[in-house]
């Protein structure tokens, strides 16, 4: 369901890998890659294994490869430790590295190990967690917001006004997992885009969506149905 309301190395990117392009495999999926290429911003809903987190990442990857933005910053809300990363050993990109790894290992496989490993050590690939996020400014980058449903209404607010000019946006999040013990500010956000009607799409991925497998897809449905009982 889909709702709208009103890689570098030695200077050159590894071109010699052939990359498959991004094939929706069912109807939501492609509606989720239009909205990505057509809006700077869209939120993106729904349970594990339909894709989601990895279009976002190998979409992202792909405009970076092709120079149609500068960087790529990832973040998501850090609600397993206890909303502090102090504390895991090592520097704050080590602490949110495991975190990040799904996402990470998308887009080395689309631009090239050798080229990932530049753009990191350039600042061209950064993660960034919520406690250093406060004074930051984006421009000219993707930006991915992975678990948003354990964001709050705060940390919701600071990110989005984090985004600057030549930014695409990518909010994503599953409002049925938040671990938060008060309301979800992703939820809250959805809430206000349709209120005041703002111009973001909101693409919902159901159980029947799911394409990481049978399995996988048993499962979130079997669950489904524990929670509503």
């Amino acid at each position: 369901m889909v709702e709208l309301h009103g890689g570098v190395l030695g200077g050159k990117f590894d071109h010699e890998r052939t990359l498959a392009p991004i094939k929706p495999l069912n109807a939501t999926q492609a509606a989720y890659i239009a909205a990505l290429k057509t809006h700077p911003q869209t939120i993106v809903l729904g349970p594990a294994g339909t894709g989601k987190t990895w279009i976002a990442a190998a979409h992202a990857a792909d405009l970076y490869r092709q120079r149609r933005i500068g960087r790529i910053i990832l973040t998501r809300p850090n609600v397993p430790a206890g909303r502090s990363l102090g504390f895991f050993p090592g520097t704050l990109e080590e602490k949110f590295a495991p975190w990040a790894a799904p996402v990470v290992e998308t887009i080395r496989e689309r631009i090239g190990r050798g080229a990932f490993d530049i753009a990191v050590k350039n600042g061209d690939i950064e993660m960034v967690p919520f406690e250093v996020m406060r004074g930051r400014s984006w421009s000219d980058a993707f930006i991915l917001l992975d678990e948003a449903q354990n964001a709050t209404l705060l940390e919701m607010k600071t990110f989005l006004t984090r985004l600057g000019e030549d930014c695409t946006a990518v909010v994503n999040g599953d409002v049925s997992q938040c671990d938060l013990k008060e309301t979800s500010g992703l939820a809250q956000v959805i809430a206000m885009i349709r209120e005041k009607e703002l111009p973001v799409p909101i693409v919902e991925f159901g159980a029947d969506d799911i394409v990481r497998s049978g399995v996988c897809a048993m499962w979130v449905r079997a669950f489904a149905e524990l929670e509503e009982a």
